[in-house]
């Protein structure tokens, strides 16, 4: 163990009175595939898994690289699979079981999917150890929009308001 894991272990004690041999089993999956597929040429070495009631309801694996889509990471692929399976947008009542600390676009997006419970294994400081370093991305959500280093440039806000106003007024909107 080196000394920046000593610390890290340290400052971040995984708790053990409520964690359960089903979630140790789910997480394990989620460690498997992190594993078998990074080994298996489809992306960088993360997995997630989805549980309902102690049932596995999706899995879902890395695959940036072999997809060629940068928004295909663990956590998303196993929401999209897990929407897909119950029929809905809303993973109420399932859990997360993930082999690293969400990323903030999967935070996002596993708060929009409104799962109740997160568990992961590996932390961000371990997954930038190993040239996955999300910091950038949380130093530039909390600065104003003038600051980040990606230009934001409002354009044609008095025309995009209307789509936003005629929902406003729609009757039979799903809301979510």
């Amino acid at each position: 163990m080196t000394k920046t894991t000593e610390t890290l272990t340290a400052a971040r004690p995984e708790p053990t009175s409520e964690i359960t041999e089903a979630d140790q089993q789910f997480m394990r999956r989620a460690i498997a595939l992190s594993h078998d597929k990074m080994q298996a040429g489809c992306g960088g070495p993360f997995g997630a898994v989805i549980a309902r009631n102690g049932n596995l309801i999706a899995e879902g694996y890395n695959q940036v690289t072999h997809a060629q889509d940068p928004t295909a990471h663990a956590e998303i692929t196993a929401i999209r699979q897990a929407c897909t399976a119950l029929g809905t947008h809303d993973l109420s009542g399932c859990v997360i079981y993930t082999s690293c600390e969400p990323c903030p676009m999967c935070l996002s997006a596993i708060y929009w999917a409104r799962l109740d419970r997160i568990y992961y294994a590996n932390t961000r400081e371990d997954a930038a150890n190993i040239g996955f370093d999300d910091a950038f991305l949380y130093d530039e959500i909390a600065r104003p929009l003038a600051e980040r280093q990606l230009p934001m440039i409002r354009l044609l806000g008095r025309e995009a308001i209307r789509p936003f106003q005629a929902w406003q007024n729609k009757v039979d909107k799903q809301p979510y």
